[in-house]
């Protein structure tokens, strides 16, 4: 495979945009990218776009806005984890030599929706019985606390955390820092998780520019290496389910690292799928950056910190910055690419040579998520 290089990245702030819609959102994301880069309309060979709720053909309709028209469009669907797929989808292409340039990005608008939880698919045994996102989130943290006698307070931990983080952050959701008293002052949404235990619903868009050596040194751009991009499905049974382990982001994970030949000690950072506090534990763990059971208290001593052992979700991660689904994976990528070139300003993280990132979609009945989908990125 021929090596693949991120050269640009541009995210349209998160945050509450009801006047504008996926298309829109992905217009300016992908629009802002091109000019950063001054890559030309004509030399892009083919783009992806990442969307759980932007409807049809919404590569072409983002695309066409910015002069890239009559080239390959693909718009692909992963729950939460459009956006990385798409980005994998471009690795792809460019590492099969089969393109030397590739838009890939995600939007997403969820204020469409009006707020609430995100409306699930029915055709599905489990949502049909009333399952929602918090709650199963919910019943993750319970038992996680009954088997490795963590607390609430732990998984407060995790909120004030990646909340300063991106208070730092003029492109997350939320910009301001909590205390403990103030997530346990927020109302309650599923025992024991309350408000500012759980990510909120925004609207936001992210692009990347993936492109061959040869048009990265053609564009004099800071650029970083992809050395892993792994996509993943559940794997189906009808069995017991231990919700404590997300056996999902460990295949990948463990695929990941053979690809890159990397492991978790080479780690500097980690965007991670903090959809709800418990999540950060939970795949903290299955990708090997704390033993099972004890990432509450590498969180509690600080191993996450953006100057701890490593540092994970520095930009604020899903908490603080927001999820809008299908835009997710591709801020994660932004986020890093910023990190490792030296660009993160207030978020950077001293020395970043490695980033990972990795975020996982929906739930479907008798598998753990339905996707995930980890990168490996260097700084060479």
């Amino acid at each position: 495979m021929k090596p693949v290089y991120v050269a640009g990245a541009a995210v349209h702030p998160f945050g509450k945009h009801p006047e504008l819609n996926a298309a829109e959102l992905g217009y300016r994301a992908v629009h802002s990218l091109l000019e950063t880069t001054g890559i030309t309309p004509d030399t892009v060979d083919t783009g992806f776009a990442g969307s759980s709720y932007g409807g049809s053909l919404l590569a072409q309709r983002v695309l066409q806005r910015v002069g890239i028209s009559g080239q390959p469009a693909f718009t692909v669907e992963n729950a939460c984890a459009s956006g990385a797929s798409a980005i994998h989808l471009g690795w792809q292409a460019v590492a099969s030599g089969a393109a030397d340039a590739v838009i890939a990005f995600g939007a997403e608008n969820l204020s469409s929706f009006g707020g609430g939880t995100l409306p699930l698919t029915t055709n599905d045994i489990e949502i049909e019985q009333g399952m929602v996102m918090p709650a199963a989130y919910a019943m993750r943290a319970q038992r996680y606390l009954h088997d490795f006698g963590a607390t609430v307070d732990d998984l407060t931990a995790v909120s004030v955390k990646n909340r300063t983080n991106g208070a730092l952050n003029e492109r997350a959701h939320f910009q301001h820092e909590v205390t403990a008293q103030d997530v346990a002052n927020s109302r309650p949404v599923a025992d024991p998780l309350r408000l500012l235990h759980c990510c909120p619903n925004s609207d936001g868009a992210a692009a990347v520019l993936l492109c061959s050596q040869e048009v990265a040194e053609q564009l004099h751009t800071p650029r970083v290496r992809i050395r892993a991009s792994v996509v993943r499905s559940g794997t189906f049974h009808t069995q017991y389910r231990d919700m404590t382990w997300p056996d999902i982001t460990e295949r990948t994970a463990k695929a990941a690292y053979a690809m890159a030949g990397l492991g978790p000690a080479d780690l500097d950072l980690v965007e991670l799928h903090d959809a709800f506090s418990i999540a950060e534990l939970l795949h903290s763990e299955a990708l090997g950056l704390a033993e099972r059971g004890t990432a509450h208290r590498a969180v509690r001593d600080g191993d996450f910190d953006r100057h701890g052992r490593i540092a994970v979700n520095p930009s604020g991660g899903l908490m603080s910055r927001g999820h809008p689904v299908g835009a997710t994976g591709a801020t994660q990528i932004c986020e890093a690419y910023w990190q490792l070139t030296g660009q993160a300003g207030s978020l950077q993280v001293p020395g970043a040579s490695v980033a990972l990132t990795h975020v996982t979609g929906g739930g479907i009945f008798g598998v753990d998520n339905g996707a995930c989908s980890v990168h490996i990125l260097t700084a060479d």
